[in-house]
């Protein structure tokens, strides 16, 4: 049966990026990787960059409208916003990242506590002038850690960026059992979905192509969200039906 998911299981939100300075002078977001999932950005506003930490070092990465940028899991990046900067961003692996797949880069000390990590991560209840300092405060512990391990970059090398993997991976471990039977029940489904598909074709049958249909997504009511990054605005998706698979 087709799916209501969108496209290739994949998450779409708009991001409009924080504009608060931080530690170095530079107006922006929380600087984070995530464990399991590729990011895209298509920018469609304003300008700014994407600091990154990844296999091949450091990177400054010019953003402007109708630029494209996209990294794989493990890749440090932090946005650096220069004016109005406005993005569409595409998640692989819908539904990890909501569920914890992203790791502020904290200092180690806070990475290395469960209990810590996760009460500097979480953001209160409240109205918008309480939730937005809170994550103002949470960017610019993220930061701390951030410039610790560009430091750390220089004295040591990629040992740096391999001992934070190492934390991260710790850190996500005990949720990746729930994230396994997550993907299965969603990705993996629309994989397999297209594979048995392509198994159709091959036979000349028309297979899933009289189950055609449309989705539509609603904008999710209310105020722009917190993010890491910035402010948010995301999208609801009808459920998938229990026989979905």
């Amino acid at each position: 049966m087709t799916t209501p998911l969108f496209p290739g299981g994949v998450a779409v939100s708009g991001l409009k990026v924080y504009d608060w300075e931080a530690a170095d002078g530079r107006c922006g977001g929380s600087p984070h990787l995530h464990t399991a999932s590729s990011e895209g950005y298509i920018v469609t506003g304003g300008s700014g960059e994407v600091h990154t930490v990844s296999s091949a070092g450091r990177g400054i990465h010019p953003l402007a409208p109708g630029e494209i940028v996209w990294f794989s899991p493990g890749t440090v990046h932090r946005l650096v916003n220069h004016g109005d900067l406005e993005l569409v961003v595409v998640m692989q692996n819908a539904g990890l990242p909501e569920a914890g797949d992203a790791v502020l880069t904290f200092p180690a000390a806070v990475l290395d506590d469960p209990v810590a990590y996760a009460t500097a991560a979480a953001l209160p209840e409240g109205d918008d002038a309480t939730r937005a300092e809170a994550a103002r405060a949470r960017r610019d512990l993220a930061m701390r850690g951030y410039l610790q391990l560009l430091a750390d970059l220089e004295a040591r090398g990629d040992a740096a960026l391999a001992d934070l993997h190492a934390r991260a991976a710790r850190l996500v471990q005990p949720k990746a059992a729930h994230w396994q039977r997550l993907w299965r029940e969603t990705v993996g489904a629309e994989t397999d979905r297209t594979r048995d598909q392509l198994d159709r074709l091959a036979e000349g049958m028309p297979g899933l192509l009289a189950e055609a249909s449309v989705a539509r997504g609603e904008r999710t009511p209310g105020p722009r969200g917190f993010g890491m990054c910035g402010r948010l605005h995301t999208w609801r998706w009808p459920e998938p039906s229990a026989d979905a698979d």
